[in-house]
């Protein structure tokens, strides 16, 4: 191994990149990793090449990666590809409002809402579900922040949209030829009730 220049104890030419100055040290380490001398001969001429390959930048001869000028700035970058879609941010009053429940907080809801369902089909008592459906949801949204308020405003709009869109549909399946009689009647709207109730509960805060 020559003794003349840092360049040469690190076998390569005095205009070698930094990635091939860099592999050069790296190689030679782990070849002579058991050498004492040797690896600190090899960084002594690493630093006397970067430092020389700095004072050149200084004098506007090279340029000098930003990795080896700045190495605590040498992270991974994502950078978005062409076919990437750029993320859209939903606006702060509707992050106020929508919730990312766990699977946790939506078991419970889910099988309130699905029993009064299904209490609704087979027990003649449909005002007592209904009230309890919007006392679950009215408890369910409550819990979460604490604003009773605010609650009960979603709780009420979920029972007139639950009760319009159940309306809507019966109204639309009159028009269609297929007659349902009041109990059934009762019986959708109670259920598209109960299906805003779980979405607002699970999803709404």
């Amino acid at each position: 191994m020559s003794q003349n220049n840092p360049y040469e104890l690190l076998g390569v030419s005095d205009n070698a990149s930094f990635d091939e100055i860099q592999s050069a040290k790296q190689r030679i380490c782990e070849e002579n990793k058991n050498d004492a001398q040797i690896l600190e001969k090899i960084e002594a001429a690493y630093d006397a090449v970067i430092m020389e390959r700095l004072k050149l930048r200084q004098d506007g001869k090279i340029k000098v990666p930003e990795r080896i000028r700045f190495p605590e700035r040498n992270k991974v970058e994502s950078v978005p590809t062409p076919n990437q879609a750029p993320m859209i941010s939903s606006p702060n009053w509707l992050q106020n409002f929508v919730d990312n429940p766990s699977q946790g907080d939506i078991l419970a809801p889910t099988g309130i809402f699905l029993g009064l369902v299904i209490l609704c089909f087979f027990a003649n008592n449909l005002p007592l579900f209904m009230g309890l459906g919007f006392i679950a949801n009215l408890y369910f949204l409550t819990r979460k922040e604490n604003r009773f308020g605010r609650s009960l405003l979603m709780t009420i709009i979920a029972l007139v949209v639950g009760i319009g869109l159940g309306a809507a549909l019966t109204a639309s399946l009159a028009n269609s030829g297929v007659n349902l009689n009041s109990d059934q009647i009762n019986e959708t709207n109670a259920s598209f009730t109960f299906l805003f109730f779980w979405i607002t509960s699970c999803f709404f805060r």
